[in-house]
């Protein structure tokens, strides 16, 4: 009635020991290991392929192609600003009367013009006769004809326009 185990029992229970630890890591490196297939499939996504270097390499391409984009928005962004400020957009016009003693104010300044103060002055004379219409090229805010006070006028109430 001895207790003691024969080295063949003391293997066998060691060996048992051994199995179910190793049976224990098992499940836990399974349980990992579905976790990490799991946020794998996740990532992956319905990318169709299954190599991560060809999704990386496909999203670095994505990435570029934005850029370019980006690029091209940008610079016609600027291509239509500077469209926009050479537009005649500002408008004013100045009423007055031309001749004193008669008529009231029929005669008028037009002026129409950019940011960069290139456009025309159109001015009406009116008489109780007649109605002379000139126009005059602006550029950079001067014309080569001389400016009356009254189309001066209509060129400041343009540009003082938003």
């Amino acid at each position: 009635m001895n207790e003691a185990l024969s080295p063949l029992e003391l293997t066998v229970v060691v060996l048992a020991v051994v199995i179910l630890g190793l049976i224990i890591w098992m499940a836990v490196i399974g349980t990992r290991l579905k976790k990490l297939r799991k946020q794998y499939v996740t990532a992956m996504g319905e990318t169709g392929v299954a190599n991560l270097e060809d999704v990386l390499v496909e999203v670095k391409q994505q990435l570029a192609d934005q850029k370019e984009q980006l690029t091209q928005h940008s610079n016609a962004q600027q291509s239509l600003l500077k469209a926009l400020s050479e537009t005649r957009g500002k408008v004013a016009v100045h009423r007055y009367n031309a001749f004193a003693d008669q008529g009231s104010d029929l005669s008028f300044s037009l002026a129409i013009i950019n940011d960069s103060q290139d456009g025309i002055v159109l001015s009406g004379l009116h008489s109780r006769e007649d109605t002379y219409v000139y126009a005059k090229p602006l550029e950079k805010g001067n014309s080569p004809y001389p400016l009356t006070p009254e189309e001066k006028k209509a060129v400041n109430l343009a540009l003082q326009q938003a």
